[in-house]
């Protein structure tokens, strides 16, 4: 009989959007085996169908008297207390802005706290540059560092915070890493941020996908003051995002983006704003998103977020013993992790490594620094290189350090675990031999097969679809 966790896998797996498609490679078609969940996840097929019969109903939301205006202005709103609610959030005190991505996300953030050129904001070394950027443009950004697994140095974040107080205003960390999958005690770092009157944004982008999620209440010590993740990292690929924080953040001056939707009046000499999250929301928002990711927070709630977590890191663990088996592999990071493992074959090259595994074994991992260059060249131990721009502009990612990152969701498999190693193997023990099917495209920054007509095949699937 199976688990809880192997049968909500098994049901989730069951209804992936195009779990059985298959693709050219250097042989035969082969059925595509996706390890890039980190990047983006497919969508389900019951949230699919859901949308399909809202779409009979759609239209545009807030102030139109039609009645699908009416159905859609419903729905769009208790999305965002679905969603609320999904995390923990206090909807008599928080308010959820729905954005693009986590990126828009904490951008919105960093505007909206109203720092000044002397504020502090801690961030770490492990970031994705998301949650690096936004805050070196808006004030002095100031970086945590890490251990010698690559996980968070707490202590240097107490160093930090107690060194610049008074002016810290934010700290700002990614609930799990997109590199390595190393988790972060986010509560704990709240408590602490707390204690020196400090606020916490976590960048939920790599952990809500895999973990259930409590922001706890605001009177608790761990609450977490701001929240942001994307859509389409956790099987709602539309567009959509969130940044969940409390509402009087948002309800005074005036939005960095203004226009449609986010006033209450205009008068030849003054602006009337509208509430949080209508003022935050510019223009025409993207109910279809938010229904979409409202949906599919139901559904993997009905799954059950514990079954799959819990599947995961079965799943995980089982990866990380077989790749450890295979000669000349180095993998970053430690566990506990969540389903993220970046690695590096030896004598070959990590995107040559991620184009054989696409061309040979049908099967989709990512290549390269995954946005976040500083953390990769900490792992890999090198330096910065004032050659890398010069690299960049002529093409030659070949030439550019990185690593392989596959990334495991809980509809992935054992099997295709198994492949994947098989296939990691051979390549280990036969270097040369993949090494002389491939040239460097500079033209498209990539390896390609020097005896497969790829791009005609990709031209054929993208025709037919357009």
């Amino acid at each position: 009989m199976l688990s809880k966790k192997h049968k909500a896998a098994l049901t989730l797996r069951k209804n992936i959007k195009g779990i059985n498609v298959r693709v050219p490679t250097r042989g035969k078609k082969k059925t595509y085996i996706y390890f890039d969940n980190a990047a983006s996840t497919p969508a389900v097929t019951p949230v699919l169908d859901e949308l399909y019969h809202y779409l009979d109903w759609y239209s545009g939301v807030h102030r139109g008297t039609g009645y699908k205006s009416l159905i859609s202005s419903r729905i769009y709103d208790d999305a965002h207390d679905d969603i609320a609610r999904f995390v923990g959030a206090d909807l008599s005190r928080d308010t959820v802005i729905m954005v693009k991505n986590t990126s828009e996300a904490i951008n919105k953030l960093s505007y909206r706290v109203q720092l000044e050129p002397e504020d502090v904001v801690i961030t770490t070394d492990m970031e994705h540059h998301s949650n690096d950027l936004p805050w070196r443009t808006r004030a002095r950004a100031v970086y945590a560092g890490l251990n010698e697994e690559g996980k968070l140095d707490i202590d240097n974040v107490k160093q930090l915070l107690k060194k610049h107080y008074p002016h810290t205003k934010m700290l700002a960390v990614c609930g799990a890493s997109n590199v390595t999958g190393h988790v972060n005690d986010v509560h704990l770092l709240a408590e602490i941020a707390h204690e020196h009157g400090c606020h916490i944004l976590v960048d939920g982008a790599q952990l809500i996908p895999h973990q259930r999620f409590n922001m706890k209440p605001h009177n608790d010590p761990g609450h977490i003051d701001y929240l942001a993740f994307s859509g389409h990292k956790i099987y709602s690929p539309f567009g959509s995002g969130v940044l969940i924080g409390p509402r009087a953040t948002f309800a005074s001056g005036p939005p960095e983006y203004p226009g449609g939707g986010t006033v209450k009046l205009v008068m030849q000499d003054k602006i009337f704003w509208a509430d949080p999250p209508d003022r935050e929301e510019a223009g025409s928002p993207n109910v279809i998103g938010t229904y979409a990711l409202a949906r599919t927070l139901a559904y993997l709630d009905k799954l059950g977020m514990d079954n799959l977590a819990k599947y995961e890191e079965e799943l995980t663990n089982y990866t990380l013993d077989k790749l450890q088996k295979v000669r000349g592999i180095s993998i970053y990071g430690s566990r506990p992790r969540v389903g993220v493992i970046s690695f590096n074959l030896q004598d070959i090259p990590h995107a040559l490594l991620g184009a054989i595994l696409c061309f040979e074994a049908g099967m989709g991992v990512r290549t390269g620094c995954f946005c976040a260059q500083k953390y990769v060249r900490q792992l890999l131990g090198m330096a910065e290189s004032y050659h890398y721009p010069e690299l960049y502009d002529s093409g030659r990612m070949d030439k550019i350090p990185g690593m392989v990152r596959v990334s495991l969701a809980a509809y992935n498999t054992r099997q295709e675990v198994d492949e994947l190693i098989k296939w990691l193997k051979d390549i280990a023990i036969n270097p040369y031999e993949y090494l002389r099917r491939y040239r460097f495209s500079a033209s498209q920054g990539s390896y390609v097969p020097i005896d497969m007509q790829y791009k005609l095949e990709a031209d054929k699937v993208v025709n037919r679809i357009m």
